[in-house]
């Protein structure tokens, strides 16, 4: 069974978050190199998935970036192994049911409470306004927690 400790990714992942990086950013990177993943890649790989995709304000970040680590953690890259997609495909599922019970939604835009579906591309600044209007910090710290908790479900 793969162990992690949950508590330091929780801390990781808030700390990336209030160094600048974005939602997805912050939770896959907080847990990259259980999986031996640069940080500069794993930086790259989620860096359009901020902001409920590109800032589009769909499904929120911090989920998204928890979805790219279960795909590496209970992978399914056998377009023939139903069983690898349907494991894959229910732990995906857990994640988003927890989200969604701590926060009634995985939605960005109604997470934020924003009207728009979609907002200008340029990204907010990060400020101390931002840091006390937004609540994204608390989705970062609870999604790790959540994709943690699921990447130990399952023994090796």
């Amino acid at each position: 069974m793969m162990q992690i400790d949950i508590e330091q990714r929780k801390e990781k992942a808030l700390a990336l978050f209030n160094e600048g990086y974005n939602c997805s950013q912050s939770v896959f990177c907080a847990y990259a190199d259980v999986f031996e993943l640069d940080q500069e890649l794993a930086r790259r790989l989620t860096s359009s998935f901020g902001g409920g995709m590109g800032r589009l304000r769909e499904v929120c970040g911090a989920l998204t970036g928890s979805f790219l680590l279960l795909g590496l953690r209970y992978p399914a890259s056998d377009p023939n192994d139903k069983k690898a997609k349907t494991d894959n495909y229910a732990s995906a599922q857990r994640v988003a049911d927890d989200f969604k019970s701590r926060f009634e939604t995985i939605i960005c835009r109604e997470l934020l409470d924003v009207k728009r579906q979609r907002e200008s591309p340029e990204p907010s600044d990060r400020n101390a306004e931002y840091y006390a209007k937004r609540p994204c910090a608390r989705f970062v710290v609870e999604a790790a927690e959540i994709v943690g908790r699921e990447m130990m479900r399952i023994n090796d």
